[in-house]
C-alpha cells in the first residue's frame, strides 16, 4: 500500500526566517504534522494581531517578543521582532535599555512591568509566584491581560526552542 502525506506548501512565519524551502526535505518533515504547524503560524497570527481588543497593546505584546526572544539568545526571531518593533515606531532610547536590560531605566513603569515578568517567565519560571502577578496587577493590567501576557511568552519560549531545533537540523543536514 501506497500512502502520500499532503502538507500545506506555502512557507510561514518560521519557514521564512529560517529559509526553509516548500520543497526541502525540512519542510516535509515540519510539516508531516501539518496541524501542528498551522497552529504554530495560527497562535503567531492571532498574538500578533492588531485587531486584538481589550487586552495588551500590539506594541507591548511586540516588546515581549523582542525580549523573550532577546534573552534567549534565539538572533533570528529577535531580529524578526525588532523589525516589527520598528515598523510600530518604537523609541530608540527604549530599545537601547531594552538591548541592556535596563528594564528599571523605563519610563513607563507598565512597560517596565511587563518586560519584568517577561524576564522572569524566561529566566526563573519558578519566581512567576504571587508577588511578580502582584506587580503586574498594581500597574493596571487586568486579570485578561496578564494571563495573555503569560501565554504569549509560553508561546515564545515554545517558538524558540522549535526555531533552534529546525536550525539545528538544518546545520547538520539531518533533513
Amino acid at each position: 500500500m501506497t500512502s502520500t502525506t499532503e502538507y500545506s506548501t506555502t512557507p510561514d512565519t518560521l519557514d521564512s526566517l529560517l529559509g526553509i524551502a516548500p520543497d526541502s526535505p525540512l519542510h516535509a518533515v515540519r510539516h508531516t504534522r501539518d496541524k501542528v504547524a498551522l497552529a504554530t503560524q495560527g497562535s503567531q497570527d492571532l498574538f500578533f494581531d492588531p485587531a486584538l481588543a481589550h487586552n495588551l497593546s500590539l506594541s507591548e505584546r511586540l516588546w515581549v517578543a523582542y525580549y523573550a526572544t532577546l534573552l534567549s539568545a534565539q538572533p533570528t526571531l529577535s531580529g524578526y521582532y525588532l523589525s516589527q518593533l520598528q515598523t510600530a515606531g518604537a523609541e530608540a532610547n527604549v530599545l537601547a535599555d531594552v538591548d541592556a536590560s535596563r528594564i528599571d531605566l523605563l519610563e513607563d513603569p507598565r512597560l517596565a512591568a511587563i518586560l519584568r515578568f517577561t524576564r522572569t517567565l524566561i529566566e526563573s519560571p519558578v519566581h512567576g509566584d504571587q508577588s511578580a502577578l502582584q506587580a503586574l496587577q498594581h500597574q493596571g493590567l487586568s486579570t485578561a491581560e496578564i494571563v495573555v501576557l503569560a501565554q504569549l511568552i509560553a508561546f515564545l519560549s515554545y517558538q524558540v526552542r522549535l526555531a533552534a531545533g529546525l536550525d539545528a537540523l538544518k546545520s547538520a543536514g539531518a533533513a
